[in-house]
């Protein structure tokens, strides 16, 4: 079991189940949102996932059409994501994760799009946008 929280711990959740597509995105999206040069994020299976606590605290953006970015309108934590045209998995940032994952990212994706003052300096494949089949 993973457990994650938000910054003022008004929102927790656990997770039951695997991490898949371990990845960081460099999008602009995920830039903004998180206020970082990238957003290291899984995808997880809804099932798989519990709110604990303070699920009235998480509202909901759409970032884009059909991507709701959740996050606790306290503290603003980013928390996770819904996607219309799949409800049946949920992308979770690793930054709200209070364990460790056991698992690391594989690859950048959105890299041609990367932030002008941050350098990509691992050896993880780097792809300009999202591959439709990751490596």
């Amino acid at each position: 079991m993973l457990r994650g929280s938000c910054l003022c711990g008004g929102v927790r959740y656990e997770i039951n189940g695997p991490l898949r597509g371990v990845l960081n995105c460099h999008c602009s999206m995920c830039r903004k949102a998180h206020g970082a040069a990238f957003r290291t994020r899984a995808s997880v299976n809804a099932a798989d996932f519990r709110w604990v606590q303070g699920e009235a605290l998480v509202t909901y953006y759409e970032s884009s059409q059909g991507n709701h970015r959740g996050f606790c309108r306290v503290c603003g934590s980013p928390l996770l994501s819904r996607f219309d045209f799949d409800r049946t998995v949920y992308g979770l940032p690793f930054g709200a994760l209070d364990d460790d994952p056991g698992r690391k990212p594989k690859l950048h994706v959105f890299a041609a799009s990367k932030a002008p003052w941050h350098d990509i300096t691992d050896e993880l494949p780097q792809f300009p946008e999202l591959p439709t089949k990751a490596p």
